[in-house]
């Protein structure tokens, strides 16, 4: 289906820049990937992977009237499950319809504060009336399985926002989502986002998302990041979290802890050379069940061609204890040439698997290459081998020619 469509677009473009007289212009990306992998049910597993995004514009005289394509295309090399494909989106966008309304129509990814979701509808933004705007979008909600789509023709879904417009330091929005599942209301939900900028220095900002049919508030955020410099951050969030799911799944009906989160970041650029990071977060599982997070990292450029990451972590209390730390390293041998590698190395204990008084390690290496090969194509590759308590060596990787238009 996704494929068919493809071929559709172009050809839309083609009649349509032929029928108004004007030269569409077409670009985009294709991205073919070779992929291999150790899959825990099928075992090994190698797939060849088309991506192919596209944008076709200019299709009018203003250059307010475009088309937009992405999707994907596989074929499992080892299990012969044959050729499998996903559209992702596929819309007409029109802009400035009496300089006031935006509109896409087709499959496109529609979100607001409230909501996320995929649809086969249409989205309707209204602006220049004022301090505030208006957006509106609804259609068929398309839900993708493993091997494709997975809804059916009772799943739709549905959003309305508000939200100030002209103001430069202020951003502010309230909504509305609602999902059906075969008819019957799947999702209802009230949201709103904040962000406000002061005196150049400091930066407030909220989230919060309210579910109708469980009466709770399954999503709050807020923090504050200040810049007493320019080369130096300060963050500071909390994060609240109750998971509900849809009224018609079987886990609506289980039980579940509020989860609770409070991080505080600071970031440091002290000279081209050398970033600092560290932050500490505490963790709340309910029940009792608190963990402590701390990290330290930086960011090295010992020379202008190499960048070198450090970072380490380490966490206690609910669910276990780990030490970690991770290396990566980026060269840039030439401008067509970059070589990459790193490791990963993590000592952990889990205080509720198994017996719970055994010390694991879990241990990560890769390398990566990235070659220019034209302005507008470049081949990349990446290998990587995880050991882990479960397996002595799991290799996996990946191969990519990424073609520009």
């Amino acid at each position: 289906m996704g494929i068919k469509w493809f071929t559709h677009i172009l050809l839309l473009a083609g009649v349509v820049s032929a029928s108004t007289g004007f030269a569409a212009q077409i670009n985009g990306r294709s991205s073919t990937q070779l992929i291999w992998f150790n899959d825990y049910y099928s075992g090994r597993q190698v797939e060849l992977v088309e991506y192919l995004r596209l944008a076709v514009t200019k299709l009018d005289e203003a250059g307010k009237f475009s088309l937009y394509g992405y999707g994907r295309g596989s074929q499992d090399l080892n299990n012969g499950d044959g050729l499998n494909g996903r559209l992702y989106y596929l819309y007409a966008d029109y802009r400035g319809l009496f300089d006031k309304v935006d509109f896409r129509l087709g499959r496109q990814f529609v979100n607001n504060s409230a909501g996320t979701a995929l649809v086969d509808g249409g989205q309707f933004d209204l602006r220049n009336i004022g301090p505030i705007g208006f957006n509106v979008f609804g259609g068929r909600d398309v839900v993708f399985g493993i091997n494709g789509e997975a809804g059916h023709s009772g799943n739709y879904a549905m959003g309305l926002s508000a939200y100030l417009s002209g103001f430069r330091n202020t951003d502010l929005d309230v909504s509305w989502f609602r999902k059906w599942d075969d008819g019957d209301v799947s999702r209802d939900i009230l949201g709103a986002s904040f962000k406000q900028y002061l005196f150049n220095r400091l930066k407030l900002y909220g989230n919060a998302r309210y579910d109708v049919t469980a009466e709770v508030f399954n999503e709050v955020l807020g923090g504050v990041k200040y810049f007493p410099m320019a080369n130096l951050i300060l963050t500071g969030e909390w994060y609240q979290s109750y998971p509900t799911f849809d009224t018609t799944s079987i886990y609506s009906v289980f039980a579940v802890n509020r989860y609770q989160e409070g991080v505080f970041r600071v970031d440091y650029t002290i000279n081209n050379m050398i970033a600092v990071n560290a932050g500490y977060s505490r963790q709340d599982y309910g029940d009792d069940g608190v963990a402590n997070v701390y990290e330290l990292g930086c960011r090295l450029h010992p020379v202008s061609s190499v960048e070198i990451g450090l970072a380490y972590d380490k966490r206690n209390g609910y669910g276990g204890k780990l030490d970690g730390g991770q290396l990566d390293v980026a060269w840039d041998v030439t401008k067509g040439l970059q070589l990459s590698g790193g490791l990963t190395y993590d000592v952990y204990k889990r205080d509720f698997y198994l017996d719970g008084s055994s010390r694991e390690t879990a241990q990560k290496y890769w390398l990566g290459c990235k070659y220019k090969l034209a302005r507008n194509l470049q081949a990349s590759l990446r290998v990587e081998d995880a050991i882990t308590a479960r397996d002595e060596s799991d290799v996996n990787g990946r191969f990519v020619l990424d073609y520009d238009f």
